[in-house]
């Protein structure tokens, strides 16, 4: 609907998904459905970031950051927490601390962050080679497939050592799908089978524990690891917590300096870090339902289809069909031109 509300859209068979041209284009609003990263820091978080106390934390002594750290830890059930500034940054430390020998293999999905959008890092900067397992459309990888890919130790000869499994919750390719404890609990046990660790990337675990119904502590007390975003979805600025045992931290921070991570007055943008967990947790499940909402509203358009029941948390995925006779790429530059921003995947998703 325009300002006038006149209808601005109509469905045509055979030519196009929606007709957006307007006599009257007028946008007095941006709606941002591009990513639950493109937040903005709020009135409470620009408060604690002016107000938050200061230290140098490469010389370990930034007592917001230390709070943070120690904060994420206790709610993720584990002995220590490492501040970084980004998710990316925390898998690769991660992955890098349980690989401490070059050569060493991980297991991971053929769908994963890690796998598809951190550029390598694990393999240019680590040396670690990934072995991958297709996901599965929920996310998950067969535990048999992972039991397979696990290389003979007699075969170090040849084969790279298995030394990590790493798994996604919520699974962001599989469309924010999330991986049930009982699931992750048999992995676990499976990575202490074969002597292996377990390391989660939980950018988005706060709304599995929420869609699931079940305490984050509880998704994750299978992992020797935890990667923990606090800008997606919890709308802080920047920053990412790893947590572990005291011993994995501390090598942690090791890794996290030598990578140009280490940051002085850090406790500025921990201080929105902690507003984010306090207010924004209980604020997901409001967010899933809007989620749902719309690609049940999405799913109701001719020439596009919506699979709403794999829309379990704040991701939606849609498919332009062939004879809606548009791309993406169209349809993303029609709805910008509305105040509309969203994401193409390819030609047609």
């Amino acid at each position: 609907m325009n300002c006038n509300g006149k209808t601005a859209s109509r469905m045509e068979s055979g030519t196009e998904i929606i007709n957006l041209t307007l006599r009257e284009k007028m946008v007095n609003r941006t709606v941002d459905l591009r990513s639950d990263t493109v937040t903005k820091p709020t009135e409470s978080m620009r408060i604690a970031m002016a107000n938050a106390e200061v230290d140098d934390d490469v010389l370990g002594h930034d007592p917001t950051a230390f709070r943070l750290e120690m904060e994420v830890a206790r709610i993720m059930g584990k002995e220590a927490g490492l501040f970084v500034p980004s998710g990316t940054m925390g898998n690769l430390i991660s992955v890098l601390v349980h690989c401490e020998i070059r050569g060493s293999e991980v297991i991971l999905g053929d769908n994963s962050h890690i796998h598809i959008y951190e550029n390598g890092g694990i393999s240019t900067i680590g040396g670690v080679h990934p072995r991958t397992v297709k996901n599965n459309q929920d996310g998950s990888m067969d535990i048999d497939l992972i039991e397979t890919a696990i290389r003979d130790r007699k075969m170090d000869i040849c084969y790279p050592t298995t030394r990590l499994i790493c798994l996604e919750n919520t699974h962001a390719n599989s469309g924010g799908r999330c991986l049930p404890v009982e699931y992750i609990d048999k992995v676990g046990e499976l990575a202490t089978k074969y002597g292996l660790k377990l390391h989660i990337d939980g950018a988005r675990i706060f709304h599995a524990s929420v869609a699931l119904g079940v305490p984050v502590h509880r998704l994750v007390q299978a992992a020797d690891s935890v990667s923990v975003c606090l800008s997606k979805g919890l709308g802080a600025p920047v920053g990412t917590v790893i947590v572990g045992s005291k011993g994995f931290i501390a090598r942690a921070k090791t890794l996290r300096k030598t990578l140009g991570g280490g940051m002085r007055q850090v406790g500025v943008l921990c201080a929105a870090a902690l507003v984010g967990l306090q207010e924004n947790v209980a604020k997901l499940e409001r967010d899933h339902k809007n989620a749902k909402t719309l690609a049940e509203g999405l799913n109701k358009i001719k020439g596009l289809k919506v699979d709403v029941a794999a829309v379990e948390t704040n991701i939606v995925y849609f498919d332009i069909l062939k004879n809606a006779y548009v791309s993406a790429e169209k349809l993303c530059n029609n709805l910008e031109e509305r105040g509309i921003l969203v994401m193409s995947l390819n030609s047609s998703r």
